[in-house]
């Protein structure tokens, strides 16, 4: 089982992200494809990705990929495959997917040919004309795009991005995987200030905390794989003993503010359950008149959208302040994400860089202005 192949599914612009971070981690094979990443590797890979994967959604093992113009194409692609070497005779086999410019697309059709295929490979594989299913899950993922099918074992259960600390979160919360980016993408590593102004739910601060001490971020929950009797359990045992001793222990200036004191709340009390409360400061402050907490640092944001039109109109007179009151800030990396198309002119400033990414379902940019750095006026 050394030589197996992974996928990372990714929210789209985060493909390069993910994929330095496993070749960090030494894995082999790694390639960024569209949405996603793949690797290869043995049940040691399996682990380290799902304990230390700060971008990746979660880690899904490929079983098998053909041909799958018609249902029957489907039957004896997924029959094929090896699945007893995954699957124990009691495990259950539950399937969802999704399918895209394919012959096959409807999917719960496609879900009780997979279902009807396994439970047929298995029970020849076990001599057992029923399976019981009463056992473990082992969480079947199809893909069919464009007549090629891809079956998956989910490895991680929960998605990656619950790290298991946020138990509550304010109106519009950011997911840890983008947070998690825009800290990448900022370059911070813990020597610098790190600020953010909006902290929300302080998903952004936690995940800069964890970068900080290089944390493996999956430290604190469960995945689907430690019930998998393939992958050992003193695995998982021994790779979170060298995760922990892998962490940094140094004084951190990480500092956090929003207007809405509900919100510091929230934030305080998820940083506290993901284990960095102490080093962050939070604080109750307007993000336009507060005081930077030292002359340079990483400032890293998700300021207000405004999805409808009068919500628009007030976040583009927030980011005109925001800008006149940063122009002058030139030690600080400025890092904001926004869904507004004229931020840079409602801003005051060009971007030296900017990144698409997506907040959910919502296409945004991340505008990235470096300390030290002459932007031009528009």
């Amino acid at each position: 089982m050394e030589n197996l192949t992974f996928a990372v599914p990714c929210l789209f612009g985060l493909e390069g992200l993910a994929a330095n971070e496993l070749r960090r981690l030494d894995l082999n094979g790694v390639r960024a494809e569209n949405g996603r990443v793949l690797f290869t590797g043995g049940p040691e890979a399996l682990v380290r990705s799902n304990l230390w994967l700060r971008t990746g959604e979660r880690v899904l093992l490929r079983l098998g990929v053909f041909p799958a113009a018609t249902p029957d194409q489907l039957f004896e692609g997924v029959r094929a495959l090896p699945l007893e070497d995954f699957i124990p005779k009691d495990g259950a086999f539950p399937v969802k997917g999704h399918c895209l410019d394919s012959n096959l697309m409807s999917v719960p059709n496609c879900q009780k040919t997979i279902q009807k295929a396994a439970a047929l490979r298995l029970g020849e594989k076990y001599h057992m004309n029923r399976l019981p299913a009463t056992g473990t899950k082992f969480q079947l993922q199809f893909s069919i795009m464009k007549n090629t099918a891809e079956i998956f074992l989910d490895t991680s259960g929960a998605g990656l991005h619950k790290r298991g600390y946020r138990a509550v979160g304010n109106d519009a919360p950011l997911r840890e995987t983008l947070a998690a980016a825009m800290v990448e993408l900022a370059r911070f590593r813990g020597r610098d200030p790190f600020l953010d102004p909006f902290c929300g739910s302080g998903t952004i601060v936690i995940e800069a905390a964890l970068t900080a001490k290089n944390r493996a971020p999956g430290l604190a929950r469960g995945f689907a794989a430690e019930r998998y009797p393939w992958v050992p359990e003193a695995l998982w045992q021994e790779q979170r003993s060298a995760a922990i001793e892998r962490e940094f222990h140094g004084d951190y200036r990480i500092y956090a503010s929003d207007t809405d004191p509900r919100s510091v709340d929230i934030a305080r009390a998820n940083a506290k359950k993901a284990g960095v409360s102490g080093l962050i400061d939070f604080t109750e402050a307007d993000a336009v008149t507060r005081a930077l907490p030292a002359a340079q640092g990483v400032l890293v944001c998700n300021p207000p959208y405004g999805e409808r039109l009068l919500e628009r109109k007030e976040a583009q007179a927030l980011y005109r302040r925001l800008g006149g009151r940063l122009e002058r800030e030139t030690g600080w990396g400025q890092y904001i994400i926004s869904s507004e198309p004229e931020f840079e002119r409602h801003f005051g400033r060009k971007a030296a860089k900017k990144r698409k990414l997506y907040n959910g379902m919502i296409p945004c940019y991340l505008y990235m202005y470096p300390e030290n750095k002459e932007n031009k006026r528009k």
